[in-house]
């Protein structure tokens, strides 16, 4: 017997009727610090998949908490009705640390209303994901015209670790002929996205050496090089005098579809007057399909109480971003055969590997993307979504692609230019979180049938 697709009038009263709900649970996963890093209280992790399980049991799923090594994620299946595909909706309930309370406007784990956005670390990035899903599902209730797989990682923030491990375990329960990963952003409020491509990522220690153990500065200094100043003057070989990446042997392309305004990537990144942007070419592209170098920190003497010594050895963490194309472990041989070439006065360089991951291209064709295409512009009231690339990274989606190669796999999000994801304040824009619960509601419609939207979708314009 086939399942009777609501019609999106149904879908909109259901989305508009659930949304004081879904907010109110949302507001229950923000106040859960599941923080996977070290040094955190994982019983709150654990808390935070036991409420999510509980979020799908309530949506009419067969659920399970399963763990591979790592953090613990959920799991919940509903089948197909017969003909019907199945879709794969991700999300991820860990969130990462707040960093400087002082540097927050509310409490961080309680949730405040201000100016049309909920505040509160997790709001986007990503518990509004998983309630997107559970919206969409209360939304079908017993009516739900497609299988559903709903998965939901606990360690997304901390890298991933076990995820691969998990994959494997449960390959046959997660297989899927739709994808939603629901952990990225729109391009602008009122605009929606569908992202296409992900940096990939190396992230790695240098450490430089001079000398055996610090020595007098005034007795040595001169002829005696100091590690600190060694590291400095290499890592300034790392970018040429535009700013664009100097490191021989990365990939990069040029030629994005899209650009962004100055003044906003100015205002999102809150740079200081006067600040000049790095690199050349369009914006886009030195955001998303170049290769991307930042020094994440620096292990060296304080200037507080710094004695008057040459310092003797020196390390600082880098992180690169690598353009959709290039290669982890290509892209980490260049960089550490760059830092050894360029080490000052025959200082002793070091370099060490702490993580990496794939970047992503998705040929965003086919009946599926149309569907996504037409479930996003209805609930935009017709506005079409735009295809963005995006200069983070979610290494996972590789992965995805690797175990899953024939699912089309769609990648949205509850973000916008102002939410601040790992920030302070980070914050939700509610109008928007309506409009992408209402959009993933049409989306599992769409899939199951995409002359649904012949019938009360409004046109793409």
């Amino acid at each position: 017997m086939t399942t009777a697709i609501p019609t999106a009038a149904d879908l909109r009263s259901a989305i508009a009727r659930e949304l004081p709900g879904v907010r109110a649970d949302l507001e229950r996963l923000i106040r859960i610090p599941g923080i996977a890093f070290d040094g955190f209280d994982h019983s709150q992790v654990e808390r935070s998949a036991a409420a999510v399980a509980e979020l799908a049991r309530g949506c009419g799923l067969d659920v399970q908490v399963v763990r591979a090594g790592g953090q613990p994620a959920v799991l919940g299946r509903r089948p197909a009705p017969p003909g019907a595909p199945t879709v794969l909706l991700y999300a991820h309930h860990d969130v990462q640390p707040v960093g400087d309370p002082a540097r927050w406007s509310s409490d961080p784990f309680e949730p405040v209303e201000r100016d049309g956005r909920l505040y509160g670390r997790g709001a986007a990035d990503d518990k509004a994901g998983v309630m997107a899903h559970v919206a969409a599902l209360r939304a079908f209730g017993d009516a739900l015209p497609v299988g559903v797989v709903l998965f939901v990682e606990g360690e997304e923030e901390y890298g991933s670790e076990s995820l691969s491990r998990l994959l494997d375990a449960h390959r046959d329960e997660l297989a899927a002929d739709v994808i939603v990963i629901a952990d990225s952003a729109n391009w602008e409020i009122g605009v929606p996205a569908l992202t296409t491509s992900l940096r990939g990522l190396v992230n790695c220690f240098v450490e430089v050496r001079t000398l055996e153990q610090a020595v007098h500065s005034g007795m040595f200094g001169g002829p005696v090089p100091d590690a600190l100043t060694a590291l400095c003057r290499l890592l300034a070989t790392l970018h040429d005098e535009a700013g664009d990446v100097a490191v021989p042997g990365l990939v990069g392309r040029t030629g994005s579809a899209v650009d962004l305004p100055e003044q906003r990537i100015r205002d999102e990144a809150g740079m200081v007057d006067g600040v000049r942007f790095t690199g050349t070419g369009a914006l886009t592209d030195r955001l998303w399909t170049k290769p991307a170098l930042a020094v994440l920190g620096i292990d060296a003497p304080a200037t507080d109480g710094a004695p008057n010594a040459l310092v003797p050895a020196a390390r600082a963490k880098l992180s690169l971003r690598l353009a959709p194309g290039d290669d982890p472990s290509a892209a980490y041989a260049a960089l550490t055969a760059h830092l050894r070439a360029k080490a000052p006065w025959g200082a002793r360089v070091e370099v060490s590997l702490e993580s990496d991951g794939d970047a992503c291209v998705i040929d965003a064709t086919g009946p599926y993307f149309d569907a996504a295409r037409a479930a996003f512009a209805a609930a935009w009231d017709g506005v079409a979504p735009v295809d963005v690339g995006v200069g983070g990274s979610i290494p996972f989606i590789a992965t995805f692609q690797e175990m899953f190669p024939d699912a089309a796999i769609l990648v949205t999000g509850v973000e916008d230019p102002y939410t601040g994801a790992h920030g302070p304040n980070e914050s939700l824009h509610l109008g928007e979180f309506a409009r992408v619960c209402l959009a993933e509601a049409f989306l599992l419609a769409a899939v199951a049938d995409p002359a649904i939207q012949l019938r009360g979708l409004p046109p793409v314009r």
